[in-house]
């Protein structure tokens, strides 16, 4: 993978750049705050950029606000934001405009180097990586929606499971279930929300986002 990493602490970044170089991946350009990351990104057109939510000047919401901007401007450029903080508006936002590749995890959460490379992996291939506790924020803040009443208490655990770009394999697994047993939670879930088979659109990300928007 050709990476790109937006990082306000130096010795975090130089982690980050010292690990993916070790696995074979080539970091093409390392940078500190979101005008930099924009910029970087346009010149290197990477597989997928690493964004800290909170970077210089202002260290709140920097980091988000440029991922938006680089989903809008350079779609085919996946994004992971790595932090140990949760910004649920634009975090949805971050979700909502693009259905793949894109992934939200937080540092202190992540539980080993290959769980980290693995997820960075799979967002840069067009899937997701939603950590759990940021999947739990984001659904919290939207159960007033209406649209999701119809969903069992167990089709909306595995649509939690979904968020966090789990396979049905590995819901089953959690769940403790069959795998079968899972397939008709999600063909329910897709029939509720009403998503019907599409060869453009990833439905499994957009029954996670039609809960966001709800």
């Amino acid at each position: 993978m050709r990476v790109v990493i937006a990082e306000d602490s130096v010795v975090l970044r130089d982690g980050l750049v010292r690990l993916l170089t070790h696995r074979g991946h080539d970091v093409v350009a390392e940078t500190a705050d979101g005008d930099s990351l924009i910029a970087a990104v346009a010149e290197q057109q990477p597989d997928v950029a690493v964004v800290d939510v909170r970077m210089p000047p202002t260290h709140t919401d920097e980091g988000l606000r440029a991922a938006l901007t680089l989903h809008r401007e350079h779609p085919k450029v996946a994004i992971l934001v790595f932090s140990q903080y949760i910004e649920t508006r634009y975090a949805a936002e971050l979700l909502a405009d693009r259905t793949r590749g894109v992934g939200y995890l937080l540092k202190d959460r992540v539980a080993d180097v290959s769980e980290f490379v693995e997820a960075l992996t799979r967002v840069a291939a067009g899937g997701t990586a939603l950590d759990p506790e940021v999947v739990s924020q984001l659904l919290g803040a939207s159960r007033r929606g209406d649209a999701l009443a119809a969903l069992t208490p167990r089709e909306r655990e595995v649509l939690g499971l979904m968020a966090e770009g789990r396979t049905n394999a590995a819901i089953a697994r959690q769940l403790v279930v069959t795998e079968r047993a899972v397939e008709k939670h999600v063909a329910n879930i897709f029939t509720k929300l009403d998503l019907p088979p599409s060869g453009e659109d990833h439905r499994r990300v957009l029954a996670v986002l039609r809960y966001l928007e709800s």
